[in-house]
């Protein structure tokens, strides 16, 4: 990347899940500006997921449905602790932000022994501006036509 050009970032999260070591199926996932706003993103996911163990969810924010993920039944109590302990560590929401910061993703897994669930939250930066911008000055743009 050139020097005199700002670096743009922004962040992408998303929540899969995994069940027999079948394929990762999305939960639902949002695109944001900063690395906090993902991060925050990402503990209230983990926290709806940890909370509907056992019981049903409380209907999301008219504002922020379409932007929650869908819950998922744990058969055991240890995955939704784990997603607790996490949403609420400041040592991991530390480390989760420096390799945000660094470029580099952020990404917890727990894990349901009994059927074999596994639920992924991740985050990482997306530099779209910073591809583009050095996509457009390694090739030419095509020419244009007009009318057709």
């Amino acid at each position: 990347m050139r020097a005199n050009r700002a670096r743009v970032l922004d962040y992408v999260a998303a929540v899969t899940v995994t069940v027999g070591g079948g394929r990762a199926l999305p939960l639902g996932g949002v695109a944001l500006p900063n690395r906090r706003l993902v991060l925050r993103w990402l503990r209230r996911q983990a926290l709806r997921l940890a909370d509907a163990h056992g019981r049903s969810l409380p209907p999301a924010a008219p504002w922020l449905g379409a932007r929650d993920v869908r819950p998922v039944a744990f058969h055991g109590c240890d995955a939704p602790e784990a997603l607790r302990a996490w949403a609420g560590d400041h040592g991991s929401q530390d480390h989760a932000l420096s390799a945000l910061e660094s470029g580099l993703p952020a990404l917890l897994t727990v894990v349901d022994p009994f059927v074999g669930l596994r639920v992924t939250l991740g985050a990482w930066p997306v530099d779209l501006w910073g591809w583009t911008a050095e996509a457009s000055g390694d090739h030419p743009s095509p020419p244009r036509t007009e009318g057709a």
